[in-house]
């Protein structure tokens, strides 16, 4: 079977396999998606008079059909296929001769991706909100198990002011509850249906727009036909953005509870069963896992950065540059999600030495306290602050 756009000529292989590159493995957690909207853009063209109710019925059983075969393994995509898309209509074409040939009325492949790709975004995104769920009833554990116990605060990476675990434990919760707002807005924008605008400009005949939308679960139809093409890429940032808020706070966890894990502080134990050991040292417990999440940040920061250069200067419209975005995207949600889930076990795992946390309060944590105790028997600030000053200069 030959690609979409055959048009009766070769393309040189050299470049046929530059084009296809990993798009066909990428495109593996497309196929269900696509078929989904193929189905539904199927039952719009039988509703709009373009396929008679039997064409209909076969179609939407085949693609029923590959989806039943994808999940179990056996629609596996190839080089050759460039990509889900082109497989799938090939295979309706070898199936039902000229009723797989009519799938393709009033799309093109422009669409037809980036409808797949918003199905895909919108269950990805889903899933990362369950999983920041999770992290939080993790974090909301701990917190209750081990929240009254005080710690030091630090700035500039010394003993600063009196804090506690809860105190550290609410400071994620409340940034991971932001992240799930975030995350929100990056779902919401992408729950649009691009479906009917075809390469960019729309397609001559009256396609049902509202009715994909509501048949795929999309919440609005995107209008402009030019801006659904120059939206690939956009949103696509604004999903790896959010993610990359996402593992920022990942990052600062796991640098919190690497540096109080150190047996020169020793607040928090680490649970052994989630560290690994040395190749030449035999006493060591590392918490490789955290510092994985921890440079794991950079590497979603740099997918964001690495769209944000892709589709910067490109006029509008379709360009093939904005097929370069769907890998960083696609990866940076595996990464994220990974990531959320290890850190789940990690801190549902994670214990508090009272008694290391005891001894760390020291003195010198409460002279902000001593300076306002001053304050209050009328002592201005900053003579206050000067006397205290001079106790801890010894």
């Amino acid at each position: 079977m030959g690609k979409l756009w055959d048009k009766g000529y070769s393309v040189d292989k050299e470049v046929e396999q530059y084009m296809a590159a990993e798009g066909y493995l990428l495109d593996q957690a497309l196929v269900k998606y696509d078929c989904r909207a193929s189905i539904a853009h199927a039952k719009m063209l039988g509703k709009i008079g373009m396929l008679n109710k039997d064409e209909v019925r076969q179609l939407v059983k085949a693609l029923n059909g590959i989806i039943a075969l994808d999940s179990n393994g056996k629609f596996s995509l190839k080089p050759q296929d460039e990509d889900c898309h082109t497989a799938i209509e090939n295979y309706l074409t070898a199936k039902l001769g000229d009723v797989g040939r009519k799938i393709h009325t009033a799309r093109s492949r422009n669409d037809q991706v980036q409808a797949a790709l918003r199905l895909y975004y919108k269950d990805e995104l889903g899933e990362v909100i369950v999983l920041v769920k999770k992290l939080l009833i993790s974090l909301k554990s701990f917190d209750g198990k081990y929240g009254r116990i005080g710690i030091p605060g630090y700035t500039h990476t010394r003993k600063a002011m009196p804090s506690s675990v809860h105190m550290w434990s609410r400071a994620f919760i409340e940034s991971l509850e932001d992240d799930l707002t975030i995350l929100g807005a990056a779902h919401s924008l992408n729950d649009q249906n691009p479906l009917g605008t075809g390469a960019g400009y729309g397609v001559p005949m009256a396609v049902d727009r509202e009715y994909t939308a509501k048949e795929l679960g999309f919440s609005k139809v995107q209008g402009n036909p030019i801006y659904v093409q120059n939206s690939r890429g956009k949103f696509e940032s604004v999903i790896v953005h959010a993610l990359a808020h996402l593992m920022l706070d990942l990052n600062k966890m796991s640098t919190d509870a690497i540096m109080f894990s150190m047996p020169e502080f020793g607040y928090f134990v680490m649970p052994k069963e989630l560290t690994t050991g040395s190749s030449i040292m035999p006493h060591k417990k590392n918490p490789d896992v955290l510092e994985l999440v921890r440079g794991n940040y950079h590497v979603v920061s740099s997918y964001g950065c690495m769209i944000d250069s892709i589709i910067g200067n490109l006029p509008s419209g379709y360009n093939a540059d904005l097929s370069l975005t769907k890998g960083p995207a696609m990866r940076s949600i595996s990464i994220t999600k990974r990531s959320l889930s290890v850190m789940a076990l990690f801190i549902g795992k994670l214990a508090v030495d009272k008694a290391a946390c005891k001894k760390a309060m020291s003195q010198e944590l409460y002279a902000t306290n001593e300076a306002y105790d001053l304050v209050k028997k009328g002592v201005p600030f900053r003579k206050a602050y000067k006397e205290i000053a001079k106790k801890y200069s010894k």
